[in-house]
């Protein structure tokens, strides 16, 4: 409860400082009362979603919307709110002068600078509508990556092997049929030779593919389409009534990808072969650290790959690769995670520039690292969780063509 209050009281304050912005600006009342309606609206439309059920701990839907409004609400205010309360600071300090100094008969502060709130609101501006833009159009904003990596001991009849790589569709956040059925048709588009999902098919519940299983078993490729489980598929942020209910819940989400035409690895192997050599595609379930589920193994999953075998690994968080993976005894030539989603915020400008605060976090959270002779790519997402937008950290589809020889300069 004391919780509440706090938020409440923080949520009154930045809206009587970004009043007291709009009103040095505009002198119409009725964007006054604009402001102050959009204000109650947000306000109320997140009381309201927040006190009806939801279907897990994870926030999609209108819930998803309801922070997303939120957000964008609040960082217009966040911006206006240090530069008002500087602004009265000083007028305060020039009030204080005038009474003692200038001998003023009372205490005054100045009135507000019009410049100072115009310069707030056109800073504010920045955030507000670039969280608005992710929501309007960010979100499905897919991005082809493309990159070429070198290994001198890839096998002869794989030179030029092309995977396309996704990860985090997370299916409870779409709304959007169009949009999707457009993302899937650009992945086929790729034409890789394998398309391999890094895990978290859903937010909470299998049964959020029902309306897209359809959708994604358009998803080919000429050596098949590989899986593994992410940290949301096991269904751990539900109440559920019984772990067998929560077991069958586990079960019927590989039976759909399986529908659908994935081979979902489950700390399994397979291999690809072609004239007589091959590649180990390696699978293990999520294994994260910081309270994530650590159903990953490693060598269980390995069982049967030789130390020669030029291996393939998915794994759904990048912090395995960094606990367990780079220093295994096996070296594993590509590692595939994605799971940080790049925050789903943050500017990348190619060749100048990649920055998220995921990264205060994740030490590799997104695109091509490579250490002690391995690589891991760490895969943006293609779908989007609780923020129901992206702003600069747009939704990906990886394609990386393996050569074989040294890296060009």
């Amino acid at each position: 409860m004391i919780r509440y209050l706090i938020i409440a009281i923080i949520y009154i304050v930045f809206t009587v400082y970004g009043y007291q912005a709009i009103k040095t600006v505009f002198k119409s009342p009725w964007i006054h009362y604009l402001f102050f309606t959009i204000a109650f609206l947000v306000a109320a439309n997140t009381v309201y979603q927040f006190s009806t059920p939801g279907v897990g701990r994870v926030v999609s839907g209108g819930r998803g919307y309801a922070i997303g409004f939120m957000l964008a609400y609040l960082s217009l205010n966040l911006v206006i709110v240090p530069l008002l309360i500087g602004e009265d600071i000083i007028r305060g300090f020039i009030g204080l002068y005038d009474r003692f100094f200038i001998t003023r008969e009372t205490f005054a502060i100045p009135s507000r600078r019009k410049f100072i709130s115009q310069v707030a609101l056109g800073l504010a501006a920045i955030p507000f509508t670039s969280l608005l833009y992710g929501m309007y159009k960010g979100r499905y904003n897919y991005k082809v990556l493309n990159y070429t990596l070198y290994f001198e001991d890839l096998p002869d009849t794989f030179d030029g092997y092309r995977l396309t790589h996704i990860s985090d569709i997370h299916a409870g956040s779409f709304d959007n049929k169009e949009k999707i059925n457009y993302a899937v048709d650009l992945v086929n588009e790729q034409k890789g030779d394998v398309i391999l999902f890094t895990g978290d098919l859903v937010n909470n519940k299998a049964s959020e593919m029902y309306d897209w299983k359809d959708t994604f078993s358009k998803l080919s490729a000429k050596d098949g389409v590989f899986s593994v489980l992410g940290n949301h598929d096991y269904g751990d942020y539900v109440e559920w009534n019984s772990a067998k209910e929560k077991k069958d819940n586990l079960d019927e989400l590989i039976t759909i990808q399986k529908d659908m035409g994935f081979d979902i690895l489950l700390n399994e192997n397979r291999y690809i072969e072609k004239e007589g050599k091959r590649l180990a595609l390696i699978g293990v379930e999520n294994w994260g650290k910081g309270g994530f589920k650590k159903s990953g193994d490693l060598d269980k999953a390995s069982s049967n790959i030789t130390a020669d075998d030029f291996k393939i690994l998915m794994s759904h968080d990048p912090s395995h690769w960094d606990e367990k993976v780079i220093a295994h005894d096996y070296h594993y030539h590509l590692t595939l995670s994605g799971h940080t989603h790049g925050m789903q915020f943050g500017i990348e400008i190619p060749g100048w520039i990649k920055w998220s605060p995921i990264k205060w976090r994740y030490k590799h959270w997104a695109g091509i690292y490579k250490e002690k002779g391995q690589y891991i790519n760490v895969n943006r997402g293609f779908g989007y969780l609780a923020y129901p937008g992206r702003v600069g950290i747009w939704p990906e589809i990886t394609v990386i063509e393996l050569k074989k020889g040294k890296q060009i300069a």
